[in-house]
């Protein structure tokens, strides 16, 4: 087989070729299971069981494979966004250059833009999918957090990362797009959610509309590093086994360049109960910013830090208005899209952040 494969064409010979390529000479597929896995809105996954007929110690006995969702408009919408091209160059470029844990990638290839496209992972169990539904404990939001630091840190202020098309940043241009996308998808997202929120929630979403200027629509400023955009539970392999918890991130679909706090607001806000987050939220952003430190990221205090963190909180109404829009609605969709929609407007809320707004 040669270019890139459908997932109803992946054979043991491919799977053979790949192993080899990565350095298992002697790898050997000679059969596999395929299950499909995970809850992509974009993406669909697949894990490969290998049955191996000859392997030295150290070959994979699954993989997992990544490819187009088979809905249309969620295919149109993953090449629009271009979340097809960023994740097969975070993975052919950028991996290698960060500390962020993420799979050994076997395969990364795209025609043009997409949709047509193949990602070859590593299998990361028994690390399990975080459950964004479910939310998650302060332990594991720890850990979550603290990982971050590998990949805001290697791309702290680190100018060599602009002007690299497929990253992008947020040019005036596509600020005024993204405003015009949020205010013209609003109505529809209220209609279809809007009875489920509480009323300050719906206010304080639809108050992002007016604000072209707040945090969701503002320029590049420094501080800023390579951020990962959708880091939440969902797009997250949890090894409970380990102390603390070992994670991995997955889904590199809109990585590009902004606030890195965005990244810390954007998980706690939707990966913790708003009651847990309450709790947990301060000391976890000081661990971070702790962390950072350590890394010699200097001249940023504790104050900027935290109130970098405010602004972030509306990290997450992006996603929750204007990609619950664009993708196909699912029961469980329609379940993520308004948890999400709650917990962050709730966390802007708690924190006084409509001050930004203004």
């Amino acid at each position: 087989m040669t270019g890139i494969p459908a997932p109803d064409a992946v054979t043991p010979r491919w799977l053979t070729e790949r192993l080899r390529a990565a350095g298992h000479e002697r790898a050997e597929v000679r059969g596999f299971r395929a299950t499909r896995i995970g809850t992509g809105q974009i993406g669909l996954c697949i894990r490969y069981e290998l049955d191996l007929a000859a392997a030295e110690p150290g070959v994979p006995r699954s993989l997992v494979g990544k490819f187009p969702s088979d809905d249309p408009t969620s295919r149109a919408t993953g090449v629009q966004l271009r979340n097809y091209l960023k994740e097969v160059s975070f993975y052919r470029e950028l991996k290698a250059r960060l500390d962020i844990s993420t799979p050994r990638c076997y395969f990364a290839e795209i025609e043009g833009e997409g949709p047509q496209f193949a990602l070859l992972l590593e299998d990361l169990a028994p690390a399990a999918q975080g459950d964004q539904l479910a939310g998650c404990d302060a332990e594991v939001a720890r850990a979550a957090v603290l990982e971050l630091v590998g990949l805001h840190a290697p791309s702290w202020n680190r100018h060599e990362f602009r002007g690299i098309d497929w990253i992008g940043e947020p040019d005036a241009a596509g600020r005024a797009q993204m405003h015009e996308l949020y205010h013209s998808l609003l109505p529809a997202f209220l209609d279809r959610y809007g009875a489920r929120l509480a009323e300050d929630e719906a206010a304080i979403i639809a108050a992002v509309a007016e604000a072209p200027g707040g945090p969701l629509f503002s320029g590049l400023r420094s501080p800023f590093a390579l951020v990962h955009v959708d880091y939440r539970l969902d797009n997250l392999l949890i090894d409970r086994q380990s102390s603390p918890p070992r994670i991995a991130v997955v889904d590199w679909q809109s990585i590009t360049l902004g606030s890195p706090l965005s990244d810390v607001a954007y998980f706690l806000g939707a990966g913790l109960l708003p009651e847990a987050r309450r709790a947990a939220e301060e000391e976890i952003v000081r661990d971070y910013h702790r962390a950072l430190l350590a890394r010699g990221i200097a001249d940023y205090p504790w104050e900027t830090c935290w109130e970098d963190y405010r602004r972030g909180t509306f990290a997450g109404f992006g996603v929750t208005v204007i990609a619950s829009m664009l993708v196909q609605q699912t029961a469980r969709g329609d379940e993520m899209f308004t948890t999400m929609a709650r917990r962050h407007s709730r966390h802007a809320l708690d924190l006084g952040a409509a001050e930004f707004l203004r």
